[in-house]
This record gives C-alpha cells, structure tokens and sequence, in this order.
C-alpha cells in the first residue's frame, strides 16, 4: 500500500503507546524485505536530535546519515556529495520517528522545514502523536503530498485473546484472564478495559502476567485501579522487578537485582529528562556530573589527575635513581605542582571555543592561541626549574612548550569532549593516499622544527641549548611527524564492514584516544628531554644531564597524552563513569548493565545510542526517581 501511494509520502499519527513506532520499524523491515534493485533503502531517524533553530531538515538528515553510517562518508570511495545525492535521486526513504518528541515550541518550525527542504517527491515517513500533530499544523501546514494513518483502538476481545496465546497453556494465569474477561463482559466500560484499548498496555500485561507470574485477575480490582492512569502506573512500575526476576529465574548466577536494576534505571531516565533527551549517547555521559560538565571545572579536574600522575611519576623516579636523587628531590616535586598549570588555560579555553572552530586554517590559528595561553602559563615552573641560569633558558623552555603544545593540539584536536565519538580504526583502504599525507606530514613537521632550532640560534640561544642541537631539530621533527601521521592514518574514513553499536563505537573510540595518547607523548616529551638535558651543573654533567633527561622526558609524556586525552570521548565516558558508580547512581559495570537490559527489551538500541523501549517507562522512571527528593524536608 506504500509503494502505491503517489508519492510514497506518510504521516503515522496516534496517541501514546499507539504503536507509532513500531509500525514505521514493520513498515521499514517489510520495504527492506520486499525491496529489488533500484528501489530506494528505507533508514529509520530518532527526530529528537533535531533542532529546526539550528540546521535545516535536510542539513540534520545529512549530518545524521554521516554520523550513523560513516562508511559512506569516503569521499574517494563515492564522491565528496554522495549523502546530498543520495537525499536528491530519492534512493532513501527518511523514516522519522517522533515529531512529539521535540520541544513544543521547535514542531511547527520542524514541519516547515521539512516542507522547505524535502520537496514533495523525495519518499518520507513521519510519526507523531494525533493532538501535537494537529496542533503543529495549526501553526505550519500539514506535511505536503503525504498521506495520513491513524490507528483504530484495540478491541478488549482481541487484546485478551492475543494475551492468552502468550501464556502458556497449563498455567494458573489462564484462570485470571479467564476472570478478567468474565469482569469486562458485565463491565465493558471498566478502567482496565479502556487500558487495553492501547497497544502500548496489551504489551506490558504480557510482559507482567503472560510471562510473569502475576495474576491478571487483579486489573478487575475497580477500588485499587479506579481510572485507566492507575492500570498504566502498576503495569510500567511492575515492568521492571518482573523482566529481572524473571531473568534471574532462568540464570540464578545473575547478578542484578531487580529492585536495585530499577533504581539504575530511574537514575538513567532521570538524568536522560533533566538533559531533555530520549538518547543514552554514552560520549555525552560526562555533562552528568558537575565536575566535566563545564569547561574550567573540567580543567581543573584534568589537573588534579595529571599531577597526581606527574607526582607518581616523580616518585617512582625517585625511588629508582636512589641517592643521586636526593639533592633534586625538592626541586623535582615542586617543579611537578607548576608545570600543571600550563595544562588549565589550554583545557579550559579549548572548552570554550570549540564549538566554533571551523575549517583547517582557523583551527592551526586557534590552536597556536590556546598553545600561547598555556605557554603564558609556564613562566613560573620554568624559571623555578632554570633559577640561577641565563634568563635565556626559561625564555627558551617557554617556546619550546608553546611549539609542542601547538603540535600536539594539531595532532590531537582541542581537548575538549567531541560532540560525537570516533568510529573509524585503522584501515588499509587508499594507502598510496595515506602515504602521501604522512610524508607531507613528517617532512613539513621536521621542517618547521628545524627552523625553531635555526631561529633559537639565530637568536643568541644557543648557550641554553645542548650542544649539537640543530640536528635536533630534524630528528625531533621527523619523530612528531611520524606520530602526526600515525594519529592521520588511525582517522582514515571508516569502512563499510564498521559496525556502529555502543560498544564498537567505545572500542573503536578507546583504540585511537591510545593511540593518540601515545604519539602525542612522544610529541611533547623529546622536546622536553632535550631541552631539560642541559648540563647546568658544571661539577657533574654527565650525571645531571641524564637524570634531567630522564624526568622531562616521562614529564613531557605525561603532559602530552593528558592534553591528547581530554581531546577524546572515551576518557571523560570513563571518568564520570567512575564517579556516578561510586556515588551509587549508575553500576560499576555500566555497559555490561545496558547490554542486559536491551536483552531483556527495557532498552533499545540505535547505532550507538541506548533509548527506553517506550517514552512511558522513561517518563515514569524518572518521576519515581524524582519523587523522594520532591518530599524530602
């Protein structure tokens, strides 16, 4: 009936708990079923990451392919427009799930810019509810050329028949239907007969007394249950405890608790409501706490953890160099405490600007400001650490910070949580390509360095600088460059065999935040090695100079894998992981947790994201989560 329509335009209207959504999910896997070459591919979009205020229809439908489907962003592969053509030739049929799900406000002007931007002959399904629909239209105009559907009220009879299939035949529950329906045949009108007239609530009585071990016959109880909301708040709040206990039935050796699995999922949904979502995006699990979720409170927490790591590492040196330490033991840790302070401005203001980087030029420009920001921050840990030296070696220390720092933040990105996480992994595909940028990389890298070399010697450094540096300057620079181009080539577009679920993505977005770790200390810390090996003390060179050598460069490393790692999604995920599981909000094994839950259908999945299987549960979830503070004293 679809493919018959003109021009293959719907709108799937109904109240909540209608079954909206899963109509359009049938609807897309029987086009996918039936569908022969040449006719367009059905792909389902969550309306709720829409923002018309922000981007158009078609702007938000590209931005969303290539984030679902990055293998089709390979501009070699299959041209730099390939998702406009794709839009334009009507090879997709969009399938938009919940215009109700935006703001009130955002609908009318969604609508429109789905008329503005979607001519009326590319293919389209949008779900919505009947009343947010009308009202949206009210305001805008109704969606051009699509036809509207709108679903009948379930019968009672049908509802207890299908409830009756799903229970098992010998069970005592069949008694309780058969009461049940014995109660709706002498009271067509009862609460729970209205309930069932929704397939939302036919669907969680099977889950409650088909496949729990409830009694059905309750719902006749007219004093307990006197409007149809109260059938709905004991089957939504009874979901839970049973799928849970039902499971752990099946597998004793399970480790949730039902009661203790609701309270996770309440905080969930809580959380999930206060930041006016439906979509459990795990990158965007450290705006939860207070401690990431703002810039400079961020930066000053990726300082504590990065002087905790440069006080350990002291330590350990420390320890392992014995008492041709101990002379330096002072200086060393204090020197440890300062040179963290260059990390806060670059954390801090790269959360402020990064939401407006655009394009290669401005953001090398940003870079080298926020580069100069933590540069200006390092007067007092390097003239600390040069005391009674030449002013020319802390001068000379500064510029070197500044340059790597700049070098590391190209290589990295601005630390600063991504608004989505890296899906690609290391990949063969269009190697001549990747070669040819990895040898522009390591030749220009190796040629800048070595010109801050000639520069620094030009400029009457050379006395603050090891003998025999203007080699350096290529050595260091090749280095950097190969691990520039090390972190190029682990972004490569990613391939059509990427599989976009929550734990791939975390996987796949762990591997490069190490791997980008890794080269980004390698980066930072030769530099620094170099520059700290200056024999300043004439009485013991040899000594001095390893020794120096030896802390800046795991002091260096240090510095540039947490700037690196702050640039990625995994690191923040974990860290407010962390924290919420010992605040006792969210399970010390969160993944492993959601994954259970989508097997048992509280959650579903798509792509990356984790939603609740009905807007209900979320909603009721969070009110029950909500409820004690609001009558706490």
């Amino acid at each position: 009936m679809f493919r018959s329509l003109a021009r293959r335009r719907l709108v799937v209207l109904g109240p909540g708990g209608s079954g909206k959504t899963t109509f359009s999910l049938l609807l897309l896997l029987a086009l996918l079923r039936t569908r022969t070459a040449g006719d367009p591919v059905p792909v389902l979009f969550s309306l709720s990451s829409f923002n018309p205020a922000r981007e158009c229809a078609r702007s938000w439908l590209c931005r969303r392919l290539a984030a679902d489907y990055p293998a089709i962003a390979d501009a070699e592969a299959y041209g730099a427009s390939v998702i406009e053509d794709l839009l334009t030739e009507r090879r997709l049929i969009p399938v938009l799930d919940g215009l109700d799900e935006l703001p009130e406000r955002s609908r009318a002007a969604a609508l429109a810019s789905l008329n503005d931007t979607l001519p009326s002959h590319i293919p389209l399904v949008l779900t919505c509810r009947t009343d947010d629909y009308v009202q949206a239209v009210k305001e805008s105009s109704v969606l051009t050329g699509a036809a509207v559907l709108e679903p009948a009220p379930v019968h009672t009879s049908d509802a207890l028949t299908l409830l009756r299939l799903a229970t098992p035949p010998d069970a005592p529950r069949q008694h309780g239907w058969n009461a049940l329906a014995k109660h709706l045949k002498h009271q067509p009108q009862a609460p729970v007969a209205q309930a069932l007239t929704s397939p939302l609530m036919v669907t969680l009585a099977r889950s409650v007394y088909a496949d729990g071990d409830g009694d059905p016959a309750e719902l006749a109880d007219s004093l307990r249950f006197s409007t149809p909301a109260d059938i709905e708040r004991h089957l939504v709040d009874a979901l839970v405890p049973t799928l849970y206990r039902r499971a752990r039935q099946q597998h004793p050796a399970r480790n949730w608790d039902p009661q203790q699995a609701q309270g996770y999922l309440a905080q969930l949904a809580a959380e999930m409501h206060s930041q006016g979502t439906y979509d459990l995006a795990w990158w965007q699990l450290y705006r939860w706490t207070p401690t990431l979720a703002r810039p400079w409170r961020r930066a000053w927490s990726w300082a504590l953890l990065t002087s905790v790591a440069l006080l350990l590492n002291t330590s350990i040196l420390v320890v392992g160099l014995g008492a041709h330490a101990r002379p330096e033991v002072g200086k060393w840790f204090a020197q440890s405490f300062l040179e963290v302070l260059s990390i806060v401005p670059v954390l801090g203001l790269s959360g402020l600007t990064a939401k407006r980087e655009r394009g290669l030029t401005r953001t090398s420009a940003m870079a080298a400001a926020i580069a100069l920001s933590g540069g200006l921050a390092a007067p007092p840990s390097a003239f600390y650490y040069y005391r009674g030296l030449p002013w020319t070696a802390p001068v000379a220390a500064i510029g070197f910070l500044c340059f790597d720092l700049w070098l590391v933040l190209l290589g990295a990105g601005l630390p600063t949580p991504p608004c989505a996480p890296n899906r690609s992994r290391p990949a063969r595909q269009h190697w001549r390509k990747q070669l040819v940028r990895a040898l522009v990389l390591v030749v220009g890298i190796a040629a800048i360095s070595e010109s801050v070399y000639v520069i620094y010697a030009l400029a009457g450094f050379e006395g603050v600088l090891p003998r025999g540096a203007m080699p350096w300057g290529l050595v260091l620079g090749a280095v950097a460059g190969l691990s520039l181009a090390a972190l190029d080539w682990v972004r490569a577009p990613s391939t059509a065999d990427d599989v976009a679920t929550a734990t791939s993505s975390i996987q796949a977005d762990r591997l490069i935040t190490l791997i980008s770790g890794a080269a980004c200390a390698v980066v930072l810390d030769l530099p620094e090695a170099v520059v700290r090996s200056m024999p300043w003390v004439p009485s013991d060179p040899l000594r001095t100079t390893m020794i120096a050598a030896v802390i800046g460069l795991f002091h260096g490393g240090i510095l540039g894998a947490a700037i690196a790692l702050a640039a990625h999604s995994w690191p923040h995920y974990t860290i407010a992981r962390l924290l919420l599981a010992a605040r006792g909000k969210l399970p010390w094994r969160l993944q492993t947790f959601l994954t259970d839950a989508h097997r048992l259908g509280i959650l579903r999945q798509v792509g990356p994201v984790y939603q609740f299987r009905h807007a209900h549960l979320q909603h009721h979830l969070a009110a029950r989560c909500e409820r004690p503070s609001r009558n706490a004293p």
